[in-house]
C-alpha cells in the first residue's frame, strides 16, 4: 500500500535534488537573477507551497493527535525548522533584490542564505524521512494513511497550472543541468 509518508518522501527526493543544485550555484557563483528565482519560485511553491502543505496542513496535525507526545517532540521542531527555511529564503529574495539594484555585494548574502538553506533541509529531511515518518507509519492506521493520501491528491490537483508538481520537477532538472 502507498503510504502519506511514501508520498512526502517521493517530494523529497526532488527538493534535496533542489538543495543539491543551489549548493553548486552558490559555489560556482551564479549570476544569473532568472535562475536565482527560479530556485526561490520553486521552494516558495514547491517546497513550501505543496510539500509543507501536505506537512503542516495534515500529517502533523494527525500526528500529533495519534501520538502520545502531543505538541511537544518532534513536530515542533519540524515546524520551527519550516520557519528558519523561510527565514532563508527571504534573506535569498532580499539579496537578490539588493544586487538587481546594484549591490554587487549583495549575492554573496544570496550564496549564504541559500547554503544554509540547503544544510537545514538535508538535516531537516534526515529527520523527517528517518524519525518522524516512522513515528507516524506506527502512529497511524491503515485508514488515517488512505484519508491523507486522498487530502495530498486534492492538494496537488488543485495547485494552479504551472504549479502542479511534474512542472516544479521539470524545473529542477532544468536547473541541475545547468549547473552540473
Amino acid at each position: 500500500m502507498n503510504t502519506a509518508t511514501q508520498n512526502l518522501e517521493n517530494d523529497h527526493v526532488y527538493i534535496l535534488q533542489l538543495t543539491d543544485v543551489m549548493e553548486r550555484m552558490a559555489k560556482k557563483g551564479a549570476t544569473n537573477v532568472n535562475h536565482l528565482k527560479s530556485v526561490v519560485h520553486i521552494i516558495k511553491n514547491y517546497a513550501d507551497g505543496l510539500h509543507h502543505k501536505k506537512e503542516e496542513d495534515l500529517l502533523f496535525p494527525l500526528f500529533e493527535q495519534r501520538s502520545a507526545n502531543g505538541g511537544c517532540g518532534p513536530v515542533g521542531v519540524m515546524l520551527m525548522e519550516h520557519k528558519q527555511g523561510r527565514e532563508y529564503v527571504q534573506g535569498v529574495v532580499d539579496h537578490i533584490a539588493a544586487y538587481e539594484k546594484g549591490d554587487e555585494g549583495a549575492l554573496n548574502q544570496v550564496y549564504q542564505n541559500m547554503l544554509g538553506y540547503a544544510e537545514l533541509l538535508k538535516n531537516h529531511i534526515f529527520k523527517e524521512n528517518n524519525i518522524l515518518f516512522r513515528m507516524a507509519d506506527n502512529a497511524f492506521s491503515e485508514e488515517d494513511q488512505k484519508i491523507l493520501l486522498d487530502e495530498f491528491d486534492k492538494i496537488e490537483k488543485d495547485a494552479h497550472p504551472g504549479d502542479k508538481a511534474e512542472d516544479f520537477i521539470e524545473a529542477i532538472k532544468e536547473l541541475s543541468n545547468n549547473y552540473s
